[in-house]
Order: structure tokens, then sequence, then C-alpha cells
């Protein structure tokens, strides 16, 4: 049986204000986007994983798709299973690969194993995985608060727009990301932001990291410049980095201008 997790980006993102456990509460739209992994999974003698694509320097027991299939483990009887994972989402761009495989991962054992687990079940184990997990369950746009885990469907489409995503080899550290935010409620909620047209969005909507992040990678900031000198009706950077997207309401053709960096281009469904 086989999957294709997809990544999401963040529609603005805003930091509120710092917990006391020291995390931050935040505010941001995350959307589904078309940019895929592919996730396999065969009953097999005994378990193996191989993971090929874009390659990720972690242990196979930290890989996410494992610790997703340990959760199950522990609470049903999962037969032994040959797990392949072609990676193909960027890590360390903003776009939740890592949480989206694990979040298929639940489904698709939902699936195979035939456990009958309902998506608010599911939603609580992807929960204990990572805080935006859960949205890969349902899979549709939401309003994120809290630290990025508490979901408010919103009625948003952005069917037709053509995409365009920019990655560059660049890394971002989140933890130090977080550290040069100064933390503010925003003046005008991104619910009430995104109810307007995408064309005003530009003037509206902001994602809180890009000052500090563009300061220290001037790259990202070039690229977001870029995609708009192309013509894009909005851009941002997503999460804390390090891709950036645009919006673009003709089709684009911009891989010659990006040519060190991760791109794809394409049509929202």
């Amino acid at each position: 049986m086989i999957c294709f997790p997809n990544a999401k980006i963040n529609l603005g993102l805003n930091v509120v204000s710092k917990r006391p456990d020291g995390y931050h509460n935040i505010e941001t739209i995350f959307y589904p986007i078309p940019v895929k992994d592919a996730l396999e999974v065969v009953e097999a003698k005994t378990l193996s994983f191989t993971q090929t694509g874009i390659q990720v320097d972690a242990p196979v027991e930290k890989n996410l798709v494992i610790k997703a299939l340990n959760l199950l483990k522990t609470r049903y009887d999962i037969p032994p299973l040959e797990i392949h994972l072609l990676k193909a989402i960027p890590f360390g761009a903003g776009l939740g690969g890592g949480s989206a495989d694990a979040a298929f991962m639940l489904k698709l054992l939902n699936d195979f194993c035939r456990l009958n687990l309902s998506p608010e079940e599911l939603e609580k184990t992807a929960a204990s995985i990572g805080a935006d997990c859960p949205f890969f369950i349902r899979n549709a746009p939401v309003f994120a608060s809290g630290t990025g885990n508490i979901f408010e469907p919103v009625e948003l489409s952005l069917k037709g727009y053509h995409f365009c995503l920019v990655k560059p080899d660049v890394a971002v550290s989140t933890p130090e990301a977080y550290s040069l935010v100064t933390p503010a409620a925003p003046a005008v909620s991104l619910k009430e932001i995104i109810a307007s047209p995408v064309s005003e969005w530009k003037n509206t909507m902001v994602n809180d990291f890009e000052k500090s992040v563009f300061d220290k990678h001037p790259v990202i900031a070039r690229i977001k410049e870029e995609l708009y000198r192309a013509g894009a009706v909005y851009a941002s950077m997503s999460g804390s980095g390090s891709s950036v997207f645009g919006l673009f309401e003709t089709p684009t053709q911009l891989k010659g201008q990006f040519k060190d960096c991760f791109v794809w281009e394409g049509q929202l469904p």
C-alpha cells in the first residue's frame, strides 16, 4: 500500500507571546501544497526501512515514520513491514515534511492493518509526535494557534493559483529564529486577512521570522524579491525558513533563475 505525504506552507506567521515553559504562542495559517514524498508499506517477515531520494542525516530510529510505527505498535498488533520512504520534500525548509511523513504513516497503518481509528484518535496520536503533525491527518487549511498545535478550520481555497516554491541551500536554526523575534499580538487577525483578496495580502500579511532571518541569510530575502519581480501576487517565507513561495495568476518558468536551489512549480489543486 502506498501514499503520498504532502508538505504545507505557512500563510503569515505571528509570534504572539513567550510561554512559561520556554516555548512560544503563535498564530498562522497552515495550507497544504502538492509537494510530495512517497511512502509504501508491504507485509514482510522482518521489519525493514529504506529511505531514498533526499538524504536525511539521522539514524533510522529517529525517523518520524518509525516513531509513528512504534507508537501504534505499543497499542495494536502490527505485523512486520517492509517500509520505503522516497524523500522529495526538502527538510529544514518550514514545510513540515517530517510531520507529514509521520501523520501519513499513521493513516497508512490505520488502513493497511484495519485498525478503524477515527480522525480524532489519529490526531491525538499524531500530537505526541510533533505540534504540527495532527494537521496532516485531515490535511485541510486551518488557523493554528498555541504552539502551532491548536487548529480551527478556515474557509480558504487557493485552487487555480500557480505556485512556485524555492528552497536555497541554507539551514535556519528555528530556536535561533525565535530568539531574535520580539513577541507581539498582531494588529489584524490572520483570519480576517485571508478573507480579503490575495492581491491585498502583500500589504497586510507578515511572517515575523522574516526580518531576522533575512538579515542573517540575505539569499532568502533575494528569493522573495525575485518572486515579486517575476509577478507573484503574494510571496513569503514559510515558517522559520528557509523555503520561500510565491502565488501567481499565470504559469511560471523560474527554475533557471534559481539554479542552486530546490524549485517546485505547479498549479494548486
